[in-house]
């Protein structure tokens, strides 16, 4: 019974859900990522820190855990056990680690509930605090550490230690005597269906959470929703591509982009110069990848770009256990994926570049 419901009722709901939450709107989305960035520069400290850092400089950013109680519904369960050997790579390798928001699943979940059977992700997060290198930004599901009177306590009884939770940060590279801005936020910011819509929250607690729980249904698959995902991304590109000399990294659609392309897309452009040159194994590989994501057949999602300055770090809480974030160390910023084998949690890098072609006189408005 539970397999022909998830048949007849995932898709539907999905559509509702869609069709009566409200869609990122461009000019409220490009405001509240102005005023964030500039309130930011001229009060750090209060909404969001600014680190000056170098080549030397380590950084991993991942976002999206959505951390759950255990149940059916819980995104994170399958992940988890690629985040805590991330964590564990990253803290023993000296990294700095910013988590972009929706660490918790607050929509769905009691805080206290979460905090009780998340205690080791917890404990892998608070190495990085004890080096004065944890960076902790909220977003649109876990909003309860900005705006709940008691957070700062729990956060203390969590991490042992008192510790700001930010809405942003700016991280500053010199490079070829430029000063390079890399502008990090959760990215729902201006979005009504994830900033302070009462729909959405009243939907996912009251009626996406208990049908997701009793179908076991996980929608962070590669190809689920990729028109809004792609659409929310573009409007986070095209703030990005009128700045000066600075970068955007995000989460919140779970969809990872690099360069301003989603890595589906990368993946099928590759795919379509591999088969016009006859490179046979390139193209086994590249469709071994789609078919391994489940996403045989789909079209590519199109971001439109001139500059390669946005990125999203993807999420902690795919379908099949793997996670996404963004590596800055170096001197390069890298696309990650971390997932299960024979062997372990592994580290896969899928794109990289050198921070040098984010700067204005090497990457050109178009």
């Amino acid at each position: 019974m539970r397999k022909l419901l998830q048949k007849l009722l995932t898709d539907l709901v999905i559509r509702l859900a869609n069709k009566y939450s409200s869609r990122p709107d461009v000019a409220r989305v490009q405001e509240a990522l102005t005023a964030l960035y500039n309130k930011i520069q001229l009060e750090p400290g209060k909404r969001g820190v600014i680190l000056d850092l170098d080549k030397s400089s380590k950084v991993i950013i991942f976002s999206d855990q959505h951390k759950g109680s255990r149940n059916y519904s819980d995104d994170f369960a399958l992940s988890e056990k690629n985040y805590l050997a991330a964590l564990n790579y990253y803290n023993a390798e000296n990294f700095m680690y910013c988590n972009l928001g929706d660490s918790e699943e607050l929509w769905k979940n009691q805080l206290l509930t979460v905090l009780k059977v998340n205690k080791a992700t917890f404990e892998a997060e608070k190495q990085f605090l004890k080096r004065s290198a944890f960076i902790k930004l909220f977003g649109n599901h876990d909003l309860y550490w900005d705006n709940d009177p008691l957070a700062w306590f729990q956060i203390k009884r969590v991490y042992g230690e008192k510790m700001p939770i930010y809405e942003g940060a700016i991280f500053r590279y010199k490079i070829k005597d430029t000063l390079l801005s890399i502008f990090l936020t959760h990215g729902h910011q201006g979005d009504l269906q994830s900033d302070g819509n009462w729909f959405s929250k009243w939907f996912v607690s009251n009626v996406w959470a208990p049908f997701q729980s009793y179908l076991r249904i996980n929608p962070n698959t590669p190809a689920f929703n990729n028109q809004l995902k792609s659409a929310h991304n573009a409007i986070m590109y095209s703030w990005t591509a009128k700045q000066s000399n600075l970068a955007l990294i995000t989460g919140h659609t779970h969809q990872p982009v690099f360069n301003s392309l989603t890595h589906l897309e990368r993946v099928f452009i590759q795919l379509e110069a591999a088969k016009k040159s006859g490179d046979k194994d390139t193209i086994q590989k590249l469709e071994g990848e789609l078919l391994a994501g489940k996403v045989s057949g789909e079209k590519s999602p199109r971001i439109e770009h001139s500059k390669n300055t946005y990125f999203n770090s993807g999420c902690c809480c795919f379908s099949d256990g793997d996670i996404t974030g963004i590596e800055i160390s170096d001197g390069m910023i890298r696309l990650i994926k971390w997932k299960s084998t024979d062997n372990g949690s592994q580290r896969i890098v899928l794109e990289e570049a050198n921070l040098e072609v984010l700067l204005d006189e090497i990457n050109p408005v178009l």
